[in-house]
């Protein structure tokens, strides 16, 4: 088990005087299988009441409003989490019986549709397609689908951005961990396998020592749908969701989930800034 401190930093510079925003923020960890909150705080510059609630897609959200004049939104998001080992059966489901498992829950509607976000390009379609056909079981292949989109791109900051979708980024071969998820969810459903997009944190040092303070970053991997459960892994690094893996929340793509979002009143431009520490604390 790990017991994991993450201060999550960000926020907005203003080009002058605004004379009011409205934002949502998405950046608390939620208890789930795997993971126990143990401690939670958002505290937001300017000081703004704001109001708490779990949206539909099981993320917490705080929203709220600033009506004085600013320059800098800053938000300071701080939790302490226990993370456990995952235990990941992989169990057999041929593609007959998911589609039946499919038709029988609706937790599994609105994570097969494409999103603009999602929607893969013919190769990776192809690409899919190809290992789906090898294999009689549906959660087998939905592991190689993952394992060959994270082998087939290269992780590189600055080549894309918040808004680019998953062909944009195959198209260079290269992407964050938001980029390579969008082609695995996209590979994933173009096969009959629903899968949904989790954002969390990721502590980047498998062996870092109690006490130890580095930088880390928001990250986000898969789900997809095994019959019953849901299986998640972490195509960017091809491994198992693990005891470093701190979930945040859930949807159908980056656009369900995002850390901040909000709209202002004032003067053209903003710059975003984001620090992210995390500390082992046992």
């Amino acid at each position: 088990m790990n017991r994991l401190r993450i201060k999550h930093m960000t926020g907005f510079h203003y080009g002058g005087d605004v004379t009011a925003s409205y934002n949502e923020a998405r950046m608390l960890p939620v208890s789930a299988e795997g993971q126990l909150v143990l401690f939670s705080n958002l505290e937001i510059l300017p000081i703004s009441s704001h109001h708490n609630y779990v949206d539909y897609w099981g993320s917490r959200v705080s929203s709220f409003e600033i009506l004085t004049p600013h320059k800098e939104l800053a938000l300071t998001a701080t939790s302490l989490v226990e993370v456990r080992p995952r235990v990941h059966d992989d169990a057999k489901l041929d593609w007959d019986d998911l589609a039946i498992a499919v038709e029988r829950t609706t937790d599994t509607v609105e994570q097969l549709k494409q999103t603009r976000r999602t929607a893969p390009p013919k190769e990776v379609i192809d690409l899919a397609r190809a290992i789906a056909d090898k294999t009689d079981d549906a959660c087998a292949a939905a592991l190689e689908i993952c394992k060959a989109i994270g082998s087939a791109m290269e992780y590189m900051q600055g080549v894309t951005g918040v808004h680019s979708t998953a062909a944009e980024a195959w198209a260079v071969r290269k992407g964050v961990c938001q980029d390579i998820t969008h082609l695995a969810l996209g590979a994933l459903r173009s096969v009959g396998i629903p899968a949904r997009y989790v954002s969390g944190y990721l502590h980047p040092r498998p062996n870092a020592a109690i006490g130890e303070t580095v930088g880390g970053e928001s990250h986000a991997w898969v789900e997809w749908f095994c019959g019953e459960d849901w299986r998640g892994f972490d195509p960017t690094n091809s491994i198992d969701i693990g005891d470093r893996h701190v979930l945040v929340g859930r949807g159908r793509d980056y656009n369900d989930v995002p850390p901040l979002r909000g709209v202002y009143a004032g003067p053209f431009g903003s710059t975003l800034f984001v620090t992210v520490e995390i500390t082992r604390e046992a």
